[in-house]
Parts: C-alpha cells; sequence; structure tokens
C-alpha cells in the first residue's frame, strides 16, 4: 500500500465543548466574522485556535451572508421597435417631476406620439399610480385610436402587472429600454426637456390648479405652434394633417375587441 493512501483518524470527538461555543456564540452574533468570534472566546480563555472557529463556522453554515444587491422588477418587452413608421405606431410614456411653491410633489404624465411628435397628453396630480395610469391611456385610446406598442422605462407605475395585463387585454405591445439607458427612449425624453426647460423652470405654480391651467395652455402651444426641426419646420398638428392627406390611414380595431 502507497504511504500516500494513509489518513491520520484523530482520537477526539469531533464536536466537543468548544465546538458548541462557536457554535452558540455564532448564533447569538450572527453578523459577526470568525474574527471577532475569535476574540470572544479567547476573552473567555477558551482554547482554540482562530483557523478551527473559521472551520467550524463553515461546517455549521454560519458564515456572514453577504448584503446583495436588490434586483429592480422589469417590464417585459412584447415586441422591440426602433422607430414609428406612422401616427399610433408608436406611444411612448414617462413622468416629470416638480413641486408647487409650498414645496409639495406635482407628478405629471407625459405620453407623446414618436411619429408624429404630438404631445398626447401631461397629466398633473399630487400622485398618479397604475390605475391612474391605466385611466389615462384608456381616455387616450377613445380620443386618438390605440397605438400598436407602447415604449417605456421600467417605472414602477410603467411596470406593473396590472398595466401590463390591461394592454395585453387591449392587444397593445409594450417595449420596455434597458435599465440605465435614456437615450433609447429619445423621443419622450427629448419632449420631457423642453417641456422643463420651457414650462417647468419658467413658472412657479403656487397650486395644482394653476399648473394644470399653465400646462395644459403649454401642451396647446407646443402642438400647434411650435416648429420641429424633425418634421421639416411644421407643428405636430400641421404635419399629421398633412401626412393623412396623403396617406390612407388604417383605422384601428374596435377597443371593446
Amino acid at each position: 500500500m502507497n504511504r500516500s493512501s494513509y489518513r491520520y483518524v484523530g482520537n477526539q470527538a469531533l464536536v466537543d465543548e468548544r465546538y458548541r461555543r462557536v457554535v452558540s456564540v455564532s448564533q447569538q452574533y450572527p453578523y459577526w466574522g470568525y474574527r471577532k468570534i475569535y476574540d470572544i472566546l479567547q476573552g473567555e480563555a477558551l482554547s482554540i485556535s482562530r483557523e478551527r472557529v473559521r472551520l467550524i463556522r463553515r461546517r455549521e453554515g454560519l458564515q456572514v451572508v453577504r448584503k446583495r444587491r436588490k434586483r429592480k422588477v422589469l417590464g417585459t418587452t412584447t415586441q422591440w421597435v426602433n422607430r414609428a413608421r406612422f401616427p399610433n405606431h408608436v406611444w411612448s410614456y414617462d413622468f416629470v417631476f416638480d413641486q408647487t411653491d409650498d414645496a409639495r410633489q406635482l407628478k405629471c404624465l407625459t405620453v407623446v406620439d414618436e411619429f408624429t411628435r404630438q404631445g398626447l397628453t401631461v397629466k398633473v396630480a399630487r400622485s398618479l399610480t397604475a390605475n391612474d395610469v391605466i385611466r389615462i391611456l384608456e381616455e387616450l385610446f377613445r380620443e386618438h385610436g390605440r397605438p400598436a406598442c407602447m415604449r417605456s422605462d421600467n417605472g414602477p407605475e410603467l411596470v406593473s402587472s396590472t398595466v401590463q395585463k390591461w394592454l395585453q387585454e387591449k392587444h397593445v405591445d409594450t417595449h420596455y429600454i434597458d435599465p440605465g439607458s435614456p437615450w433609447q427612449n429619445a423621443y419622450c425624453e427629448s419632449f420631457n426637456s423642453i417641456f422643463r426647460t420651457t414650462c417647468l423652470d419658467r413658472w412657479l405654480f403656487s397650486s395644482m390648479t394653476e399648473a394644470r391651467v399653465v400646462i395644459n395652455q403649454w401642451l396647446e402651444e407646443y402642438n400647434t405652434i411650435r416648429p420641429h426641426g424633425s418634421l421639416g419646420g411644421l407643428n405636430p398638428k400641421t404635419f399629421l394633417q398633412r401626412w393623412t392627406e396623403g396617406h390612407t390611414i388604417q383605422q384601428p380595431k374596435s377597443l371593446t375587441g
């Protein structure tokens, strides 16, 4: 028999008083590492090596568990679209925040048609939940027709299972951008930037009612007066009218279907 096949078998019991004491102290202080447990036992004049403390803790599964970074819930993309090809092909939506002069929050839901650059709505409230998002979208669907796809980031109200299920029932695809990639939602980001610099940063609102009035006036100006370089110098309303005159738009299915 080869010498390397011999193994030393110790005579001491695996679980003794020191073993049990290591387990007991480790369970009492679960967020302490083996070095601190060893120092405690040394203070008790318990004869044990630091390496044995580490091995006992590993054997019993008592190592300190590192806190893991929580993963954000992401939405389920059902269609990947790069660019809108006609009106009501892709809508994008997002939230913009501001406040009144009493430091209370204003939360604005912006919805944009990516093809016409039209701001479909800017809804203002102190708080907007997933159910509010559904209510607002339902109003827009009745007014403008149903889009083929909705593009957004992974905000909690937008990736809500309630919103995703409702869009699925309406036969509307979803496109959620990658986390930390706002350029993938460029049209809505551009709209939000213009909205902030030409409206929110310009006016100090004394109440939510005043904010709604001013923002609605701004949105009307944006859609009917402000020229867009990407639309050949036309405003969104005029661009849509001219596009409609030269194209046959396929009517969306009934919203009850």
